[in-house]
């Protein structure tokens, strides 16, 4: 019995050092050294300030800048330490609420939109921190940020087409806009959106 107890203490210690240390740093070595941005979180730094994440979404509020999906990702959404959906299922009377609150919300701020509303709009990703949106969902919402930013639509128009990422390798996933990037492209092209300007 003994010596059963000490070939299984042996193979715990070192299967804790091997896959417990040795792994984890090997790979956050090799990470650090073939791809710093990425294993650094992807931030996205403006005039030496970390404005975000290429991989994490955030709220914007402004009707001159676009929207990401909503959230459930923490009690206010957008808690990139609380990632995760919100696990209501389809016969789920909170979620029928929200989704009709939230289709509400962006009809009366999107007055001139064209087209059915965008689903992805109303749906929070499984994550609650999706960064992208389809181009789609961001051309929708293009008028509101025209109008608020007192610029031509075809212009906005123009910045989330040159925006559109394609498919990773060809034929993953589906063409996806990222919103920060997105929304940085419009300040450095017309200039932030003026400070008294209403957020409805």
């Amino acid at each position: 019995m003994r010596s059963q107890l000490a070939v299984a203490l042996r193979m715990v210690a070192v299967t804790l050092v091997l896959a417990g240390l040795l792994y984890p740093l090997a790979v956050t070595g090799l990470a650090q050294l073939l791809f710093p941005r990425q294993a650094g979180g992807s931030m996205v730094v403006v005039d030496g300030r970390c404005v975000g994440s290429l991989l994490i979404g955030q709220q914007f509020t402004s009707p001159a800048y676009f929207q990401g999906r909503p959230s459930a990702a923490g009690p206010a959404g957008y808690d990139a330490g609380a990632s995760g959906g919100s696990n209501l299922g389809p016969t789920s009377a909170r979620l029928r609420d929200r989704a009709t609150a939230e289709a509400g919300r962006l009809r009366l701020e999107n007055p001139s939109a064209a087209g059915p509303l965008p689903a992805e709009l109303v749906a929070a990703s499984a994550s609650g921190l999706d960064p992208h949106l389809s181009p789609e969902a961001a051309l929708w919402q293009a008028p509101r940020v025209a109008a608020a930013r007192g610029v031509p639509l075809a212009a906005v128009r123009a910045s989330v087409t040159a925006r559109v990422e394609g498919r990773p390798l060809g034929f993953l996933g589906e063409p996806r806009v990222n919103v920060l990037l997105l929304n940085l492209d419009l300040d450095r092209r017309f200039g932030p959106p003026p400070a008294a300007l209403p957020s409805r």
